[in-house]
């Protein structure tokens, strides 16, 4: 399999979209592939209005059908519906050529909160987007029955890992802050719905790692929480490590990379009854989800730590990369 990647989020962005797909690059060679990226480092971008973090690339089909015919790739998946991947969807169609796509985001909520479009002009334009697909593949059960109750069709599952030796319990604490520590990791962005966290009446001390557009805004409103920017690596992995409780207050996330980084590192779970918190905590008893945020923060205090490491050593990327592998085959075969 030589498998082309189209995907409109890449670094320097850090997100779920990207670990995802560094780690199937990473874990190719083990199912007989190569991987080929093209990302938007291959072509002039614009930032994206209301977020300059994301960069939207300047590209149509005929540059796409020109890189399609230099890579010869037998197979082809898009990660994402932006310009790379609305391109590379329509040059593949003009080639008659089979591809496989993913749904990462909640995108038509995202454009809901920050225009006030409403989201089923945006799903409408998603469903035409992943129709053509030979298969749209999702993280999660709830979020697979969400999507075809929508009208998505040609749905696989591919989950998510995380890597247990980098995000692991740690001896020491490198956090001088008031304990209990909750903590939230991800984009600092409206539909994160971080006001939900920062507003809440805890003890200890609200610590926030990321970065986006509400951060300036959010540091002024909530100076007695502790925003420490983006943090990647060992870095993050001590954070995590020196914290009590990871908060995660989305509504709209799909899966939730962090959650699980979280319960590697020995960190029990508060969130809202969602998809994606639904769906990683389950029955596990690694988290307490409530429409309260509050009493699920303070009573996930009492989740045992090693309860929720054993459980974060459940998802591995090798996993996640078979399916990832076995979804692309069994779409082009028709199996």
């Amino acid at each position: 399999m030589r498998l082309l990647i189209a995907t409109d989020a890449w670094r320097p962005q850090i997100n779920g979209v990207v670990r995802s797909l560094e780690y199937m690059a990473a874990e190719a060679p083990r199912f007989g592939a190569e991987v080929v990226f093209l990302t938007p480092e291959r072509f002039r971008s614009l930032p994206m209005p209301t977020y300059p973090e994301i960069r939207l690339s300047l590209v149509g089909p005929g540059a796409l059908a020109e890189i399609l015919d230099e890579v010869r790739p037998t197979h082809v998946h898009i990660a994402t519906e932006g310009p790379i991947g609305l391109a590379t969807r329509l040059a593949c169609l003009r080639q008659m050529r089979a591809f496989t796509t993913s749904y990462h985001t909640r995108f038509p909520e995202y454009v809901a909160a920050r225009t006030g479009i409403p989201d089923t002009w945006s799903y409408a334009a998603l469903r035409r987007f992943h129709r053509a697909a030979r298969a749209m593949m999702v993280s999660t059960p709830s979020l697979e029955r969400e999507l075809t109750a929508r009208g998505f069709r040609n749905i696989m599952r591919w989950t998510r890992g995380v890597d247990t030796v980098l995000f692991r319990p740690r001896g020491e604490r490198i956090l001088d802050a008031a304990a209990p520590v909750f903590l939230y990791v991800g984009r600092v962005a409206v539909e994160k719905n971080l006001d939900a966290f920062l507003s809440l009446d805890l003890p200890g001390t609200k610590v926030i790692v990321g970065d986006g557009p509400s951060r300036a805004e959010l540091e002024r409103r909530y100076p007695e929480a502790r925003f420490l920017g983006s943090l990647t690596g060992e870095d993050l992995a001590r954070v995590y490590a020196s914290s009590d409780v990871f908060v995660f207050p989305s509504l709209t996330d799909t899966f939730g990379i962090v959650l699980i980084e979280a319960l590697a590192s020995g960190l029990p779970i508060a969130a809202f009854p969602v998809t994606g918190p639904l769906d990683v905590i389950g029955p596990s008893g690694c988290g307490v989800l409530k429409d309260d945020l509050r009493e699920a923060a303070l009573a996930a205090l009492d989740v045992p730590r090693d309860r929720c490491r054993a459980y974060g050593e459940t998802f591995t990327w090798q996993e996640s990369a078979r399916q990832f592998f076995s979804n692309i085959e069994k779409a082009h075969s028709g199996g």
